[in-house]
Parts: C-alpha cells; sequence; structure tokens
C-alpha cells in the first residue's frame, strides 16, 4: 500500500516512524517546507507540494499532520479521491467545511479515522473496563487535569511559532488539547450541557488561549470537570472517577490505574505493561489505520467523533463570551 503524509512537523515524523515500524515503506511526504524539524531522515522519501500532483500518485491512505488551520485544504481533496484518512485532532479551527469534508468522503467512498490515540492508552482502555464490571459502583463524577508548558514541547523550535501558539493556525489550550473531550464520551456517554472559562492567563507569548476550564453534564445524569494549560511545571495528566462504590485514579505519566474503596481490599493497583512508553499509543493507532486501509476493520473513533468533539470547544467559547450553560444541542445546529 501507499502511504501520503501531509505535513511533516513532530507527529508527521511520528506517523512516518511509525508506519516504517510496521513495515509500510512506499511513503511519500506532502510538505510547505515551513517545519523546523531536520531533514536528515528523510531525504531520500519523495516530496511533493500540491494536493492534487500527491493525488495523482493513488495514495492508499491519507494522514493529515499538517497545522490544524489547513486540514481539510488536504483532507476533502483525499476524501474525494477514496483515500482513508488518518486526521489528526482537531479536524479543523471551524466546523464552516464539515459538511464538505462529509460529502467528499461519501463521494470516494474512503473512511476517516480521527487520530484521538488516548483510546488505545491501555491505562485507559483498564479504566473502562474496571467501570464496566462495576469496580467503583455507578460512575457519579469524573475530573481530569492535564497541564503542560508550552515552551518545552518542541525544544528545537520557537514556541511562539507553532501551531499550538497561533490562532491562524488554529491552535490555543481548548482545541490543541481536546484529548480529554473525546475519551470522556468514550468512557462515560455523551455530554448534554457545558460551561466553562477558555482564556489566556499567564505571561507566554502567544495570541490563543492558555487556559481552558470546562463543567460538563452528560445525559446518563453524571458531571465533570476537565482543566487544561499550556503553563504547569511540571506537567501533569491525571484522571479522577468517584463512584457509588469506590474511586479510580489514573496517571498517565505512570500509566498506574488504583482503585480506591471502603471495602477489603481497600487498595488495588494496576501496573502498566513493562516496557510501555508514549508511542505505544500512536504505534496502535497506526496499526488499526492500517487495518481501516486494507479494508479490514472500521474506524474506531470516526468523523462524527471529531466533530462532537470540536462542538464542545465552540460550546465552551459560548459559555464563556455568553456567561451562561450551553446545551449540546445547540451547537449540533451548525453542522
Amino acid at each position: 500500500m501507499k502511504f501520503l503524509i501531509a505535513g511533516y512537523g513532530s507527529i508527521g515524523r511520528r506517523h512516518l516512524r511509525n508506519l516504517q515500524l510496521c513495515g509500510e515503506n512506499d511513503l511519500f511526504l506532502l510538505r510547505s517546507h515551513q517545519s523546523t524539524l531536520p531533514e536528515d531522515e528523510i531525504r531520500h522519501i519523495p516530496v511533493v507540494t500540491d494536493i492534487e500532483e500527491a493525488l495523482k500518485q493513488k495514495p492508499d491512505g491519507v494522514i493529515i499532520a499538517n497545522p490544524t488551520a489547513f486540514h481539510l485544504d488536504a483532507a476533502i481533496p483525499a476524501a474525494r479521491a477514496g483515500c482513508s484518512i488518518l486526521m489528526e485532532k482537531p479536524i479543523s479551527n471551524s466546523l464552516e467545511r464539515i459538511s464538505e469534508l462529509k460529502t467528499a468522503l461519501s463521494d470516494g467512498k474512503g473512511k476517516l479515522l480521527m487520530g484521538f490515540q488516548y483510546r488505545f492508552h491501555p491505562g485507559l482502555i483498564k479504566a473502562r473496563e474496571l467501570m464496566g464490571s462495576g469496580s467503583i459502583g455507578r460512575p457519579l463524577y469524573f475530573r481530569v487535569s492535564w497541564g503542560e508548558y508550552l515552551p518545552g514541547w518542541h525544544p528545537w523550535e520557537d514556541y511562539r511559532k507553532s501551531y499550538s501558539a497561533r490562532s491562524d493556525l488554529g491552535g490555543g489550550a481548548a482545541l490543541t488539547l481536546c484529548h480529554p473531550l473525546d475519551y470522556i464520551r468514550w468512557l462515560f456517554g455523551e455530554v448534554s450541557m457545558l460551561w466553562g472559562f477558555s482564556g489566556k492567563i499567564s505571561d507566554l507569548e502567544i495570541s490563543v488561549d492558555d487556559l481552558a476550564e470546562i463543567g460538563l453534564q452528560l445525559d446518563n445524569g453524571m458531571v465533570g470537570t476537565v482543566h487544561l494549560d499550556y503553563f504547569r511545571r511540571p506537567g501533569n495528566n491525571e484522571m479522577e472517577v468517584v463512584g457509588s462504590d469506590g474511586v479510580l485514579h489514573w496517571d498517565n505519566q505512570t500509566g498506574i490505574v488504583t482503585i480506591h474503596k471502603t471495602t477489603l481490599p481497600s487498595e488495588q493497583t494496576f501496573q502498566q505493561q513493562e516496557g510501555f512508553e508514549r508511542n505505544w499509543l500512536f504505534l496502535d493507532e497506526m496499526r488499526h489505520f492500517i487495518a481501516v486501509t486494507k479494508g479490514e476493520a472500521d474506524p474506531s473513533c470516526t468523523l462524527d467523533d471529531g466533530v462532537i468533539t470540536e462542538q464542545m470547544v465552540i460550546a465552551l467559547k459560548h459559555s464563556w463570551n455568553e456567561k451562561r450553560m450551553i446545551p449540546i444541542a445547540e451547537v449540533k445546529a451548525l453542522v
């Protein structure tokens, strides 16, 4: 099979390496040559600069890894051409062209997998299994906190020029760190109501929000909060779920899932598999995308999942600007 990678930033490079680890070597790149990464490891890989020229080479799969604001410029023609697509989150910086993408997918009959790799995290998979088996009773409340210092993400580049820091490229904490907005639906169910704050409060030299504080109510009655920020040092990424019969805690850094209860055993700890490291998530995601491209599997995270996440970010912005709770059904009318 042949794969096209649109964009060669850090995530494009990761996907390139993982395709090679999966034994896929018929690869080429769509580039604007704006990346700050060294090019030694891609000197033997063909490069094109125009999506229509790229599609003439008939790739089976296309990975959308360019800046958020330019995702649909590559994804829509690729979908129309019938390619399978791995779409890095978020879909875009607005919902304006989502219907065009949906039409292109329908016409081309390709499939799209959203790149929410935390659905492949073994710790979250274990947490989902434990909650599904009633280990903490009925889940009632969740709290997710994810903060990382933006200048430390890519030490080789000026953070102020990265897409994450620029509004014109679709950056901002709420969009860039939107993974929890996806996996809480995967873990707990659909969101009915959202409220919160999104804005800039730190001294970082960026033109986007560096903080999002989000409250959510789910269709099943659960409530929860999600905290996202660009300035926390040291970083953290964790989730706590309070149930009717105990508390579950997941720590992304260690991968450990812990259950605390008042009955014996009062504490259960589920360690991460030996040798686990962060790339496992992306590698399992890539294996799944290859299976989707071969027609052996349906996408486990769909375009509709990506749209709902983006609607939640839009609802957050409306909530802060209008100082009210926003029903998700209001935002769904935008697509």
